[in-house]
């Protein structure tokens, strides 16, 4: 049973539980792949039944992780297997725990608010963003924000942190030149004047429709009734938000 019921692997080598950071690595990029795809698709297309699926699922994957063991977590059997040709690389278990706790607190905002209560407002935006962020983080550069945190909290420090930022000293870190800023600044410059003229030369108005050669506007909707219009009524977060046509959406409005 308690090869079952743990959290990390004990090696002789390591004072401290450790876990396949390759593997967590690319969990991590599995999760984002998804959680990306749903959110997304409520975003576009106002449908969140994706996004609620989502929410149940990775609420399952993490209380796995934390509460029995991670080697039992779907997302990370599948990573494993991914990575299962790659040199694993072990990092601390303990500051893990912790930032799949922040997982697992988001997880079960997003079951409050989304699955079981259906509500759509900026808490849920607030609230995906910071886990896309953490997720994005992981997979894109190594950096475990939520184990950054761990030390705040700690009063021992994380020990075999990923990428070895735990033990790299400064004299060992590599730097970024001048040179290199300048040419990353020429580039946003010039992306931004692309994006000028791809916009000031494209159509102006989506909602313009071609009919017969010509451009006109598209045929108004029917009226609605007054309660309607009135559910219809954009709040004010989404006017202070500039949302106002993606709450419509959202909302099955027009």
């Amino acid at each position: 049973m308690s090869a079952v019921l743990e959290f990390g692997e004990k090696r002789e080598e390591y004072a401290v539980p450790v876990l396949n950071e390759r593997a967590v690595r690319a969990g991590a990029g599995i999760l984002f792949f998804l959680a990306l795809v749903a959110f997304m698709n409520a975003w576009l297309t106002g449908n969140f039944q994706p996004t609620r699926v989502f929410v149940v699922a990775f609420l399952i994957d993490f209380t796995i992780r934390i509460f029995i063991n991670p080697r039992y977590a779907p997302s990370l059997i599948l990573a494993q297997w991914m990575v299962r040709r790659q040199q694993p690389e072990w990092t601390g278990a303990p500051q893990k725990r912790f930032a799949w706790a922040i997982g697992f607190a988001l997880a079960l905002t997003m079951l409050y608010l989304v699955v079981l209560n259906n509500v759509v407002g900026p808490v849920n935006l607030l609230v995906c963003a910071t886990c896309l962020l953490l997720l994005f983080f992981e997979t894109a550069f190594g950096i475990c924000i939520g184990c950054n945190i761990y030390n705040l909290f700690n009063k021992e420090a994380a020990q075999l942190c990923p990428g070895g930022v735990c033990e790299v000293s400064d004299a060992k870190v590599t730097r970024t030149s001048m040179a290199q800023f300048a040419v990353l600044a020429l580039f946003v410059v010039a992306v931004g004047g692309i994006a000028q003229w791809v916009y000031s030369t494209g159509r102006q108005n989506p909602r313009l429709v071609q009919q017969n050669g010509a451009s006109v506007a598209a045929a108004p909707s029917a009226p609605l009734d007054a309660a309607e219009i009135e559910r219809c009524k954009v709040p004010d977060f989404a006017k202070a938000l500039g949302h106002e046509e993606k709450w419509k959406l959202h909302n099955n409005c027009k």
